[in-house]
């Protein structure tokens, strides 16, 4: 087949994914660069949006910041440069991090080269003309580090999980507000998401090849079964948790400015 881009016999609307995942992709990493670049309105007690979740430092003096209090080394650095490309936002020094791990996961390599490259942009479609294109060899070594950022996954899994528990506390108080809700729904998507990723089942059943020759191996084989669950539906985990997070954040900075009144049982 030719390689001209959008060749092809298919007779389906086969561009409606590559640019429902280009608008998707597109308006959240925009959003989420903008909300994470703002350091203000990303708390409202209880809630801490999880684009700044670890809270490692905490500038004074913010609209709709956190306490010092709540930060796990205090206030900010004096060593911080303080010009327009490095602002004084929290979430500057964690969000690499879970956005290494989606960068490099199975299925969004997939998608991001369909829909950001076209090379190709569907089976069976003609991609965009390229000399030289090696596929995903010329960013073999970096794809590869999922297998590693899967550990840091995990890890904001658990911290996500902490500040959940702390959305139903006000003042030492227990309730639950419509926030607390979105901020434990949002690492339970994230859990689907992370625990069905490709490296986590071989990591369970990977380099076994007899699941019935031991209890172990069985116990093992129960739980890769339960992981495989996850696995087949990593796509559908891969979104909503996007949009979960997306829209925790969200929640959290229209409370926080005042747009939207969290209803609660505290009465706040």
């Amino acid at each position: 087949m030719n390689s001209t881009i959008g060749l092809t016999y298919r007779a389906d609307k086969w561009w409606i994914q590559p640019v429902s995942v280009l608008l998707g992709l597109g308006v959240f990493v925009v959003y989420g660069t903008w909300a994470g670049m703002q350091g203000a309105h990303y708390y409202f007690e209880p809630y801490l949006s999880p684009f700044y979740s670890p809270l490692l430092y905490v500038k004074e003096g913010v609209l709709g910041g956190a306490p010092v209090s709540h930060a796990w080394l205090g206030t900010w650095p004096a060593w911080w440069p303080d010009f327009f490309l490095l602002p004084a936002s929290p979430a500057i020094f964690i969000l690499i991090f879970p956005a290494s791990f989606r960068l490099t996961c199975y299925y969004y390599r997939k998608a991001y080269y369909r829909a950001f490259t076209w090379t190709p942009p569907a089976c069976a479609v003609g991609p965009i003309k390229q000399k030289n294109y090696k596929g995903e060899t010329g960013l073999l070594i970096f794809q590869n580090l999922h297998r590693f950022t899967l550990y840091f996954a995990i890890i904001f899994i658990l911290i996500l999980y902490y500040d959940a528990v702390l959305s139903f506390f006000y003042k030492g108080k227990f309730g639950v507000g419509v926030g607390s809700l979105i901020l434990l729904i949002n690492p339970t998507l994230l859990a689907c998401y992370t625990f069905g990723c490709h490296s986590f089942r071989h990591l369970i059943g990977g380099g076994t090849d007899c699941f019935s020759c031991s209890h172990s191996s069985k116990m093992r084989y129960g739980a890769w079964k339960k992981v495989t669950f996850l696995n087949e539906r990593h796509q559908l985990f891969a979104w909503m948790s996007l949009f979960g997070v997306g829209f925790a954040d969200i929640y959290v900075r229209l409370v926080s400015m005042g747009i939207f009144h969290d209803f609660n049982t505290w009465g706040i």
